[in-house]
């Protein structure tokens, strides 16, 4: 029995934020779709089901085959995970008088539960659902109520079975970690080991015996990612790692050389390869945020296979893929989540390309990698940076891509992180970054009338980029920022400011 959760997601919407929570007690987790479950369970002490948007009523809810989990690992059934066991196992499901949503309170705890361990009474939850469980499965045990939800929490006798119809693993819900806690670690007995350096020293561990002493080229962007990637396959196979930074024509201003630059000391052995016409001129006319990204994908591919050709005898291509990325790139026939965009480092390589590929920070999100980072031995300064996408400029300019476009946002993007830096914001920032917007509007110059570019600028906070909330920057630093836009920037008239949270908006705007 291994130390490892395993969470089958139905389709949630917070699915990724139950793996954040549970990764958050030093516990390893990963999700998989419910409909494709490991054939070996051995590895996973303890099963989390998710909510998800379906009923169980429904004819094509989803339906998964438990009878290797119940009753043989311990298993916490949020929400619809709650429903379906309490709806196939004896158990009454039916629609609320009242769809139940939104902030709550338990008003009774069952005593002496360790469930409930050290979580009081009166204490916030956030429930989601319209359906609600009106007869508990056979066997079960009611732990809690709130005032509307009589069965707001069970346990099933001789099992280490649990079921509650509220989100544990939401802000919202004030005592939602303690609640994951004591499932975890007081019923289920799972250690807390799981830690950054724990990580890197196993990673190297498990990508020597699978790299051996072959070559590896792995492309560089001068991000986090990337960077922490690099340097976990570096303390691996040393010289055998052959690094490439190539620029894709997306960059910000001046991040060719800066990035090249900032490398030299780091003893990776990087190459700068400029391909900005080559991305350019394959984008020329195309305004599709999907084929945008794979003709970027593609072209970063043929890139990639033609510098491969110079390093003789090389077997894998490395890659900086986080776990946000695999998430949001499962689509809803490969899982029931819902692909919110395709990510140009997932999936795999064509045919032609002979090289098979190593992900060494596939399983990690976003903060996680930075701590490992640490661990490593990293300069703040690097695993400060802000995330910056794959596809870069090309998903910010909205529409079609030209070199006057990439030429103008790159001048407005300076002033905006530039300004972020001298007002001591940067920090404070998760990501920032403008967007060109597909319109122009009237203005006044002068004594003219213009009809120029509008462009928006976004700050965002955030953990792990799953979520995120825009930054309330100060009305003086916006104004300065827009002003200096206005005037430096040649073709643009217009600058607003983007106050949309993910969800509902993401965080780029293609």
């Amino acid at each position: 029995m291994q130390n490892n959760v395993l969470i089958l997601d139905f389709g949630s919407q917070y699915t990724q934020l139950i793996a954040r929570r549970v990764r958050e007690l030093n516990i390893f987790c990963e999700i998989k779709p419910y409909n494709k479950l490991p054939t070996d369970l051995t590895e996973y002490g303890a099963v989390i089901l998710s909510g998800s948007p379906y009923s169980v009523r429904a004819e094509d809810a989803p339906h998964p085959d438990l009878s290797e989990i119940k009753g043989k690992k311990p298993i916490l059934a949020i929400c619809y995970g709650a429903q379906y066991l309490a709806h196939f196992h004896g158990g009454n499901v039916a629609p609320s008088n009242t769809r139940e949503y939104g902030r709550a309170r338990l008003t009774t705890i069952k005593n002496d539960e360790p469930f409930f361990y050290e979580i009081s009474e009166s204490s916030q939850v956030w429930m989601s659902h319209s359906d609600t469980i009106k007869e508990l499965p056979t066997g079960a045990v009611r732990l809690a109520s709130t005032t509307d939800v009589e069965n707001a929490a069970y346990r099933i006798e001789g099992e280490q079975t649990f079921g509650i119809q509220f989100h544990p693993e939401v802000y919202h819900t004030i005592q939602g970690k303690q609640v994951l806690e004591n499932f975890l670690v007081h019923i289920a007995g799972l250690k807390q080991t799981w830690t950054p350096d724990a990580f890197a020293e196993t990673t190297v561990n498990e990508l020597r015996e699978k790299i051996g002493n072959e070559k590896v080229i792995l492309g560089l962007s001068g991000g986090v990612d990337s960077t922490v990637a690099a340097v976990l396959l570096h303390k691996t196979i040393g010289e055998n790692l052959h690094c490439i930074f190539v620029n894709n024509g997306l960059l910000r201003k001046n991040e060719f050389t800066d990035v090249l630059e900032q490398y030299k000391g780091m003893g990776l052995n990087v190459k700068g390869v400029d391909a900005s016409a080559r991305f350019l001129d394959a984008l020329a006319g195309e305004s599709d945020p999907e084929r945008k990204r794979k003709i970027i994908g593609r072209v970063f591919i043929e890139v990639f296979d033609d510098e491969s050709h110079m390093v003789e005898d090389a077997k894998w291509l490395g890659q900086g893929t986080i776990y946000p990325d695999v998430i949001e790139s499962v689509s809803a026939t490969g899982g029931p989540s819902a692909t919110i965009k395709s990510h140009h480092n997932v999936g795999g390589l064509p045919d032609f390309m002979k090289l098979k590929v190593v992900e060494p920070l596939k399983m990690l999100f976003k903060d996680e990698v930075r701590r490992v980072g640490a661990s490593l031995g990293i300069a703040e300064e690097r695993l400060g940076r802000h995330p910056f996408p794959g596809p870069g400029l090309a998903i910010r300019i909205l529409g079609d891509i030209t070199y006057e476009k990439v030429s103008i946002l790159q001048e407005v993007d300076a002033i905006f992180i530039d300004g972020l830096r001298k007002w001591g914001l940067y920090d404070k920032v998760w990501q920032a970054g403008a967007m060109l917007l597909p319109v122009n509007s009237v203005g006044v110059m002068g004594d003219e009338r213009t009809y120029e570019k509008c462009v928006a600028l976004r700050a965002v906070e955030s953990t792990d980029g799953m979520t995120a909330d825009w930054v309330n920057l100060p009305y003086e630093f916006l104004q300065k920022t827009s002003n200096e836009i206005i005037n430096r920037v040649p073709g643009v008239n217009r600058v607003v400011y983007d106050i949309s949270s993910k969800p509902p908006a993401t965080i780029e705007w293609e």
